[in-house]
């Protein structure tokens, strides 16, 4: 798969134009060069696969786009830091890249739990209710 058009890529990622724009606005996907010149922007697969993983995320945590934003960029500073760690020799940069990349990852996980939290509330409630109407149609008989 070389270079796509936007159309292609909603229809491979299950979204629309206007949201792969949209995503492009607010910087949650890079704009290309070209597009900033009001050429056609052309994606890749990289492309394909960043918003596939944003619209994951998206629905998997119910998050919203500003939460989604600070796990983008926490998820880019840390494939920055991959780069730097390639080029690494010295063991006082590798220790900043890791404690830098702990920062990013605790920023990540703080949203994942808060969602977490909030799902296992929700399943404590709905559990409740089950009982509740178990008992109920235990009591009539």
């Amino acid at each position: 798969m070389s270079e796509l058009r936007i159309g292609e890529v909603a229809q491979l990622t299950g979204t629309t134009p206007r949201t792969i724009r949209y995503y492009e606005e607010l910087g949650l996907l890079r704009e290309s060069e070209d597009r900033a010149h009001g050429k056609r922007r052309v994606y890749t697969q990289a492309d394909v696969d960043q918003l596939s993983e944003l619209i994951r995320l998206r629905d998997l945590l119910g998050l919203s786009l500003d939460d989604l934003k600070r796990l983008a960029e926490a998820e880019s500073a840390r494939a920055g830091l991959r780069e730097e760690w390639e080029q690494a020799d010295d063991p006082g940069e590798q220790r900043r890249i890791l404690e830098e990349a702990l920062v990013h990852i605790a920023d990540q996980l703080k949203l994942v739990r808060e969602r977490s939290g909030e799902l296992q509330r929700l399943d404590g409630e709905l559990t409740a209710r089950q009982r509740r109407i178990r008992a109920r149609l235990k009591a009539l008989g």
